[in-house]
């Protein structure tokens, strides 16, 4: 019994659909495979016309690429495969450096937001293999920054990193990659050295701040003019950011390496005890319970004051970020690698692990603590190994011009403690937005 065609208003046979249809399906299914392998479906992208939901959350929808975003990550899951696995939870702290050939989003010589130190490019380090690794975590996957998706995150809200001169390393990593598809406007300025910042990107009425804290709490540096050692006083917070909470909807905390330097610390009015405080009458007592308490009472001041407000707080606490000294920080060659170490090649341990664990252990309380509020989420981006096997990515001698120019000096100034921008800081930022990413996936 023959078939005819189905043009001509003719209907085919019943049996030899059913009798062929294994063999259909078994040609069909290795091309589709084959179709998915080699032009896998592009993840959603968030449009620049999105608005916020009632319950102030993002919506995200499929829009055209801009002129200026970074190529779509894809993938060769389901979208439901895709989804399922965003929502469950990313360690980004183990894993390994693999080689990338892509490189940084941004040019070094072109971003004018860099802070000059940290500008290797520029001032003429002449490798740049440090460019191109990325940052693999061993059980998820961490897709490649994508601007437009931070700044649609971001939209409507004012995001501040507050800390240290590791803080103003990772907000001018940030400001460089959000560049590359919207111009930020430097709206304000004051301090020296330009310690409080702010820019604003109006395409998506994003404001980003820097403020310049430290110890978190409040604190007085030591000068010239003054005592020869810092001042902490561990139970209140540094105002200068603190007062301005209202405004902030997410915070990035940095410190780490200023707690390293004499100081003397109160508490209750009265003196806790001091650090390296030699000559002074006062007890030694390290610094890391120090640094316990200013991480706490940041987080037990921000859960306060933020906890019970309408729009609540996105609070992140960047952990610390090792150095890479190998003898004497004036000598030529202080931070001379040129490649990351491999997976166990160098081990987290010593000031690097207590400072890490000090972090960890009070974000988890100060997670118990906010979960009388539904509106803060807490998340510490831990990148301390993933920056301990990273000892290329350092300025080093070229923290300033040319340092060779004439020749290897005797003595050169090394800075083996920031990182070059662009550089692996860069993947911090990778993971500050694939976390807020999956909460906005989770929370739909």
């Amino acid at each position: 019994m023959g078939v005819t065609s189905p043009l001509k208003g003719q209907s085919y046979s019943h049996s030899l659909p059913r009798k062929f249809l294994p063999y259909v399906l078994y040609a069909i299914l290795p091309i589709a495979l084959f179709r998915l392998y080699f032009h896998p479906l592009p993840l959603p992208q968030i449009s620049t016309t999105d608005q916020l939901s009632p319950n102030n959350r993002i919506v995200l929808t499929v829009s055209s690429s801009s002129s200026f975003s970074s190529p779509p990550v894809t993938s060769s899951l389901s979208k439901e495969e895709e989804i399922a696995g965003e929502k469950t939870p990313c360690d980004y702290t183990n894993g390994s450096w693999v080689h990338d050939k892509m490189g940084p989003l941004y040019n070094g010589t072109t971003c004018g937001t860099i802070k000059d130190g940290q500008n290797c490019i520029s001032h003429g380090r002449p490798d740049f293999g440090y460019l191109y690794w990325r940052w693999q975590p061993s059980q998820c996957k961490l897709p490649r920054f994508d601007p437009n998706t931070f700044l649609n995150l971001l939209r409507n809200k004012h995001l501040a990193f507050v800390g240290d001169s590791m803080a103003r390393n990772q907000l001018e990593s940030l400001l460089c990659m959000l560049a590359t598809a919207s111009l930020p406007k430097l709206v304000y300025t004051n301090g020296e050295d330009n310690k409080f910042r702010r820019w604003h990107f109006a395409s998506h009425n994003t404001t980003i701040s820097v403020y310049w804290s430290p110890f978190l709490v409040r604190g007085v540096e030591k000068s010239n003019t003054g005592p020869d050692h810092n001042e902490l006083f561990v139970d209140n917070v540094d105002e200068r950011w603190g007062g301005d909470l209202d405004h902030i909807d997410t915070i990035v905390l940095s410190i780490g390496h200023w707690f390293l330097h004499p100081a003397v610390f109160y508490e209750g009015g009265s003196v806790l005890g001091c650090h390296y405080c030699v000559g002074l009458n006062h007890t030694e007592i390290g610094f890391y319970d120090v640094m316990r308490k200013a991480v706490k009472t940041a987080l037990k001041t921000i859960t306060e004051r933020k906890g019970g407000s309408d729009n609540g707080i996105d609070v992140f606490l960047t952990s610390f970020s090792p150095s890479h000294f190998e003898g004497e920080w004036d000598k030529a060659g202080a931070c001379p690698k040129t490649k990351p170490y491999k997976e166990g090649e160098k081990k987290l341990e010593g000031m690097d692990a207590e400072m890490r664990a000090v972090e960890v252990e009070e974000m988890e309380a100060g997670k118990m603590n906010a979960k009388q509020f539904g509106k803060m989420r807490l998340e510490l981006l831990d990148v301390t190994k993933l920056s301990l096997m990273r000892p290329d990515g350092h300025p080093g001698p070229y923290m300033y011009p040319n340092p060779f120019a004439n020749g290897v000096q005797e003595r050169v100034q090394n800075d083996c403690v920031h990182w070059c921008l662009p550089g692996p800081i860069d993947t911090w930022n990778q993971i500050f937005l694939d976390v807020i990413r999956r909460w906005s996936i989770k929370s739909r």
